[in-house]
């Protein structure tokens, strides 16, 4: 009997590597994606991967795929996170910090002003968004097809169909796995609104600059920190690869966020890119210590892109009844704040688990399965990013009474 294939919403990080995985044991899919390409929009910043991330990256590729994907990942030397006062250009003493369960966000780093972040090899290992998304379609291509935004699923008496925006439907698959992000419709319909994505207040906005803007700094990961503007601070992260210095076609990225009020588009549209998102953080840049201006004042203006930091549900990945054909992976399971780097490592974990489940096709309780241990370490990861959001950011999510990113307020206290 034919199988039917496995329906993806969505071609982010998630829902790629689990192409991957369902096609390296030969489980039919189909990918559908609402973008015209992989291209269309920026791919964000670049992601910094932990050792469970790895992991599960390398359980989900066939050996010679996952070489190649470790062989273009950036392994960047200098001990960890350094955290350097903005206006001085001088390290900052850091206490020593806790171990963590997670290697993502640190382990105990020594009063050394560095932050252990390093994940294999003694190295920290990080790859550009659009670069993993390249590598993970390859041998996909012919079964995603773009230009398709699902807006929502009808369960047929063996299967389920996507909807699409245009009123159309898919062919029967057997499942249909969301992973199109905090926006799920998908996720949306299967939790019957449980599934929520609030809006923190914090924004940031990425950018990158030729190498040789990153000579004063040397290698390594770096915290600069601005505690001077009297409406709240913001840092920015930015990675250094001794490695790549000697090319001048390669770019760095940095990754810029700051408290709720720090950090304003015009007329509040974070959808802006370019010349407007580069110059707003040039001009708060302006009073930086000569060594770090470089990595604005020459940064590629087009490459400028503002960003909405959010988060699910502080307190976990909530419970619905389960359904049999549907499920969610990713940020349309449990979004997350840039703190600790866990988004994308704890997205990885789900594909990896969810194609491990299905190795061998369907089956009535894949979904259950794959809930019940997802559950416990993505509501690990969204308490810890939130955690140390909070604190960064100085953000507070009331979950009775918090403006979600559909712009509802929930209050639920009346009902208690």
């Amino acid at each position: 009997m034919t199988q039917k294939p496995v329906l993806i919403s969505g071609a982010g990080l998630a829902s790629l590597l689990l192409a991957r995985s369902l096609l390296r044991y030969k489980i039919p899919f189909r990918v559908f994606e609402r973008d015209a390409s992989l291209s269309s929009r920026g791919q964000g910043y670049r992601l910094r991967l932990s050792s469970e991330g790895l992991d599960a990256i390398e359980s989900a590729l066939e050996p010679a795929a996952w070489q190649k994907f470790y062989d273009r990942c950036g392994k960047t030397g200098g001990g960890g996170m350094k955290t350097i006062d903005a206006t001085t250009g001088e390290a900052i003493e850091q206490p020593p910090a806790a171990p963590a369960g997670n290697s993502s966000s640190g382990e105990s780093g020594g009063s050394d002003n560095k932050e252990s972040l390093s994940s294999r090899e003694g190295k920290v290992v990080g790859i550009a968004r659009g670069d993993m998304r390249s590598l993970f379609m390859e041998g996909c291509e012919q079964f995603v097809q773009f230009n398709k935004h699902v807006k929502g699923y009808e369960l047929t008496t063996d299967g389920v169909k996507a909807i699409f925006s245009d009123g159309t439907k898919s062919e029967e698959g057997s499942m249909l796995i969301g992973g199109e992000g905090i926006n799920s419709y998908v996720a949306k319909q299967l939790s019957n609104g449980k599934l929520k994505v609030y809006d923190t207040g914090a924004r940031g906005i990425h950018g990158q600059a030729p190498t040789t803007a990153f000579k004063g700094l040397g290698e390594g990961v770096f915290r600069i920190v601005d505690n001077s503007r009297p409406n709240g601070s913001f840092a920015v992260i930015t990675n250094v690869r001794a490695g790549d210095m000697d090319d001048p076609n390669t770019q760095f990225g940095w990754t810029m966020v700051g408290e709720p009020g720090v950090i304003k588009a015009p007329n509040d549209d974070y959808t802006i890119v370019g010349e407007t998102a580069s110059n707003i953080a040039r001009e708060l840049t302006k009073d930086w210590h000569h060594s770090l201006k470089p990595l604005f004042t020459e940064s590629t203006t087009s490459e400028g892109a503002f960003w909405k930091i959010t988060i699910s549900t502080p307190s976990g990945v909530p419970v619905w009844p389960n359904q049999p054909r549907v499920t969610v992976i990713g940020d349309a399971a449990h979004s997350m704040t840039p703190a600790g780097g866990l988004g994308a490592n704890t997205a990885v974990r789900d594909s990896a688990l969810l194609g491990r489940l299905l190795k061998g096709g369907y089956y009535e309780g894949a979904t259950a399965d794959y809930e019940k241990e997802m559950r416990v370490y993505g509501s690990e990861a969204v308490g810890k990013s939130y955690g140390m959001a909070s604190k960064m950011f100085k953000i507070h999510i009331d979950e009775d009474n918090s403006t979600t990113m559909d712009g509802e307020v929930r209050d639920n206290r009346s009902s208690s």
